[in-house]
């Protein structure tokens, strides 16, 4: 979300940024992540064990073809977040060969986009079942195992998406906003059992991610892609962000100046965010009628 020059000044002035670590991290930590073969999932992955932290990554690949990505340090499972019985043979292998775990990142996703009246209800299905409930279902696998140890740190990827919500992505900010509202829940909830939460909501930043957006809606998912695409951030830097955050024991991770300044300007500029959301969704209806009135024009049709 672009703002006037003075505005951004304003609000990267706002002390509501990740704040500084004030001990040296914890370092041999058993370390569970999802969807961690590529993208965002990799940079936390290599960032973890940077930090001496053993690490399981579960991807979607089985486990006996190890993705060439995954760092020759961590051990790899298959995993897809969909799977009840994929997810209880994670806890089993976790306490297989550590016993327990210190943190567990739900970060499995999929991108998607598109307006309202051309989303399939089998769009809405998948993002949920991917975004959502695969979160949920880590949540849910796992928290017994931290409860009963009466410690760890769950960490969910979810995204400035829920926590702004520009127009032509419904379904990827209602799933979301859903994984921050979760998150939250279970801040609460976990906190006298002494495990805490984080989840981590940046902006558009270059990774793999544009390859999954879904093609119900070709125009909306074509501009989401050119914005991953011509970020300026790469994972490993927004990864490097978030690990300071989670250092420093942070809830909410908005681990790049982007997103701080989008996230400060709905609570702090309403006026100006307003008219930022209403410009956008009139470019995104003046696009669609001229791709309506081409179609027309030349006979062809979705």
């Amino acid at each position: 979300m672009r703002l006037p020059g003075p505005a951004r000044s304003a609000l990267d002035r706002l002390p509501f940024g990740s704040p500084a670590a004030t001990s040296a991290p914890d370092a041999n930590r058993r370390v569970l992540i999802t969807g961690g073969a590529s993208g965002f999932g990799l940079a936390l992955a290599s960032a973890f064990l940077e930090r001496g932290d053993r690490v399981i990554v579960t991807d979607l690949a089985p486990t006996d073809e190890r993705p060439a990505g995954v760092p020759p340090d961590a051990s790899y499972l298959r995993l897809d977040v969909r799977s009840e019985d994929e997810w209880r043979a994670a806890r089993e292998e976790v306490e297989r060969i550590w016993g327990g775990v210190d943190v567990v990142v739900n970060n499995a996703g999929i991108a998607q986009g598109g307006r309202i009246d051309l989303l399939t209800e089998e769009d809405w299905r998948l993002i949920t079942d991917i975004n959502l409930l695969g979160v949920a279902r880590g949540c849910r696998t796992f928290t017994p195992m931290l409860k009963a140890q009466g410690s760890g740190r769950i960490v969910n990827t979810a995204s400035l998406a829920g926590l702004v919500h520009p127009p032509s992505m419904s379904s990827y900010t209602a799933v979301k906003a859903a994984v921050v509202a979760i998150s939250e829940s279970l801040r609460w909830e976990l906190e006298p059992y002494g495990v805490d939460v984080s989840v981590i909501c940046p902006s558009f930043f270059r990774t793999n991610l544009a390859a999954s957006l879904n093609a119900s809606d070709p125009a909306a998912a074509e501009f989401a892609g050119k914005l991953i695409d011509r970020s300026g951030r790469s994972a490993d830097q927004v990864a490097a962000e978030a690990m300071r955050a989670l250092d420093a024991g942070t809830f909410l991770v908005l681990p790049d100046g982007e997103a701080r300044r989008s996230y400060r300007a709905k609570h702090f500029l309403p006026v100006a965010y307003t008219r930022i959301m209403r410009a956008m969704g009139a470019k995104a209806a003046e696009t669609a009628r001229a791709g309506n009135a081409g179609a027309g024009t030349t006979g062809t049709s979705r």
